[in-house]
């Protein structure tokens, strides 16, 4: 059964803006870009422990394809995604986002 999913809203923006600058650099890239994450988000919401804790409670799904990650929290059966960030960014860029 799969965990029922919330998506913050930073998140959210994260998702935006990285299709905003796939899109700019090709037509159709934001789009494979957005698949991409919802493949990942999907397999988290089925296996939601499959990753292993980065940060205190906290697990990281990686994107495939794109060089991003899906940082979330697994707690009484729903997943919150809080953020998704470029893997080249400072890790201290999103703790400062985990709750």
């Amino acid at each position: 059964m799969a965990a029922r999913l919330v998506v913050a809203p930073e998140a959210a923006r994260d998702i935006d803006e990285a299709y905003d600058w796939y899109e700019c650099r090709r037509a159709g890239l934001g789009e494979d870009f957005l698949g991409s994450v919802d493949v990942c988000i999907q397999a988290i919401c089925r296996e939601p422990e499959m990753h292993a804790k980065v940060h205190e409670d906290y697990r990281r799904g990686l994107v495939r394809r794109f060089p991003y990650a899906a940082f979330y929290e697994y707690a009484r059966d729903t997943v919150t995604i809080y953020c998704i960030f470029h893997t080249a960014r400072d890790p201290r860029k999103w703790r400062e986002r985990l709750p």
